[in-house]
């Protein structure tokens, strides 16, 4: 993989990770104490960090390191097959667990 790959790496995880943990850019920047045009172009896939940017970054969104430089697995192309295949059975244990939820819910309501 050459650099340009994983600053697209580096830029889907970064925005991710952003998102989950509800940072604005600038909020994030300021965190980073880095400016929010380069944040932009960290995540626009047009700039590079360095270590020690990446591992603030890693702190700050609560993650270790290589998680921003990790690819993001995509489902299998035969995963909606599979699902297709086992639907039946996925509904029902997920039904099943469900039922069990509610009883164990419902006993300790009148435990209590």
């Amino acid at each position: 993989m050459d650099e340009r790959g994983l600053r697209e790496i580096l830029s889907g995880n970064l925005k991710r990770y952003r998102g989950y943990r509800k940072f604005s850019q600038a909020e994030l920047a300021e965190k980073l104490d880095i400016s929010i045009p380069f944040l932009s172009d960290i995540e626009n896939g047009k700039k590079w960090v360095s270590p020690r940017t990446l591992a603030k970054m890693a702190d700050v969104l609560g993650v270790d390191a290589y998680e921003l430089l990790k690819p993001e697995k995509a489902l299998p192309d035969n995963a909606a097959g599979i699902i297709e295949k086992y639907s039946g059975e996925l509904y029902e244990a997920f039904g099943k667990t469900l039922a069990k939820l509610k009883n164990g819910y419902i006993s300790a309501l009148g435990d209590g």
